[in-house]
């Protein structure tokens, strides 16, 4: 049976931050309900693959799953027992965010079987955390954890945001050491992207704000990297590091190019060589879903070219890179020999090194994946 990751995404937030342009609403808890009955109805129609794929991770994301009581969020992962093959080893992740629950939730999800909690702290100063739109400050992150080993977790994931408008240096290094003070074994640190259609994007245009310029960004990120590293942290994809064997398997997935199933408004699958995003809009997914049609926005064949490239664009974002014998096992030809031109010409540029297994990016490799990604653009 093939391997395949399950994501189920849930659009709701107690307030929308300030940089987030993902398909999540504030306010809109009248929907809850209904939603989750939709996505119910979702996971159902995908019960004739059951017997052709086992599901090996879960991941529950958003918005804010942790805004539903801990008994739906159980349920919610029981339904994923009935509608798929879900492996018994597999890695379950949930989204949370301070300020959304408390020890007894907490509690109620490790014991129905959620085994990964991926927490979003953002940034340890108070001052930022107003700035992005954050709801919580520093010390209900610090319960959260707390609560979070409490409850039975041995696996906690956070998340933090570097290229803050006005971030120093000092207070990078200071998020990141209480982070991992905290006692979490995986930690995921992303650039601020100011993207269209947010507050931070209309606060750009009117001045209120100057965006922190490339050079010092980059300062601040391979700073991360050496002090992660001398606290025991490996990194093994450009924004990702974990403890030893405690690496994201279901992000793996995604980077290996493996194949997947997104429920919910807004999610996409991947698998069978056909991608298909889903609406984004609540009401619109909702109302598709409740009349038996498909919730999909778009759907699209992938030919073994487009394949071929989005596996090794994907590859070069991990330290592993491109691992030769998958890759035989994957296409029937040897990947040096059938790009031997190309790997040369970005060894000279040092881009990729090459040992008997992969060709992996260097860390300037990491900085300019683009470049990599472009190398293999026949």
């Amino acid at each position: 049976m093939r391997k395949i990751g399950l994501y189920l995404h849930f659009p709701f937030c107690k307030q929308k931050c300030h940089y987030c342009d993902f398909p999540s609403w504030a306010g809109r808890d009248d929907r809850k309900e209904s939603y989750l009955r939709a996505l119910f109805r979702e996971m159902e129609t995908y019960e004739s693959i059951r017997n052709d794929y086992t599901v090996c991770t879960i991941y529950m994301g958003g918005g804010t799953p942790t805004l539903f009581d801990g008994d739906q969020l159980a349920f919610t992962l029981d339904q994923c027992r009935k509608c798929f093959n879900v492996e018994k080893d597999a890695e379950v992740s949930i989204e949370c965010n301070p300020g959304t629950v408390d020890r007894q939730k907490l509690k109620t999800i490790a014991a129905s079987g959620f085994n990964r909690l991926s927490i979003g702290l953002q940034a340890w100063q108070d001052r930022h955390l107003e700035f992005l739109g954050r709801i919580h400050r520093h010390r209900h992150f610090e319960d959260t954890v707390d609560w979070a080993w409490e409850a039975g977790f041995t696996n906690i994931s956070v998340d933090v945001i570097l290229g803050i408008p006005g971030q120093t240096s000092d207070e990078w290094r200071e998020t990141l050491k209480n982070a991992v003070k905290s006692g979490v074994t995986h930690l995921s640190a992303y650039s601020l992207k100011i993207e269209e259609d947010t507050l931070l994007h209309h606060w750009l245009e009117k001045g209120v704000f100057r965006e922190m310029d490339d050079e010092q960004e980059r300062k601040l990120y391979h700073e991360g990297i050496e002090l992660l590293q001398s606290l025991g942290f490996k990194q093994y994809e450009i924004s990702n590091f974990a403890l030893e064997g405690f690496e994201c398997r279901h992000n793996l997935n995604y980077w290996r190019n493996g194949e997947y199933i997104g429920c919910g408004c807004g999610a996409h699958s991947y698998f069978n060589s056909k991608r298909r995003g889903n609406v984004a809009d609540i009401n619109a997914y909702i109302d598709r879903i409740h009349k038996g049609e498909s919730a999909a926005g778009f759907d699209e064949e992938i030919d073994s070219k487009t394949e071929m490239f989005e596996t090794l664009m994907l590859a070069f974002r991990l330290k592993e890179g491109v691992r030769k014998k998958d890759f035989i096992s994957r296409y029937g030809i040897s990947f040096t020999d059938k790009y031997k031109r190309e790997i040369e010409l970005l060894k000279q540029q040092g881009l990729v090194e090459e040992d008997e297994e992969s060709v992996f990016p260097t860390l300037l490799g990491l900085d300019m994946q683009n470049r990599i990604a472009l190398a293999f653009l026949e």
